[in-house]
């Protein structure tokens, strides 16, 4: 990523909890409630939580049923 557009790239590396019930085909409050359990990969910042989309894809692989 260069200088310009910084912002976009660090957003292109994060969900947030609509996105990540959208792509796990859950509800929105369904995606805010697995953003609080335990083991689940969320960053905090102050009250607002995002996920790593990298640690997401680990956790989905991690999470899934072979």
């Amino acid at each position: 990523c260069s200088l310009v557009g910084s912002e976009m790239c660090i957003r292109d590396r994060f969900l947030n909890a609509e996105t990540v019930a959208k792509l796990l085909g859950i509800s929105p409050s369904s995606g805010y409630e697995l953003m609080h359990e335990k083991g689940f990969p969320v960053l905090r910042i102050g009250n607002r939580m995002i996920v790593p989309k990298e640690k997401f894809r680990k956790w989905v692989e991690e999470n899934t049923r072979k």
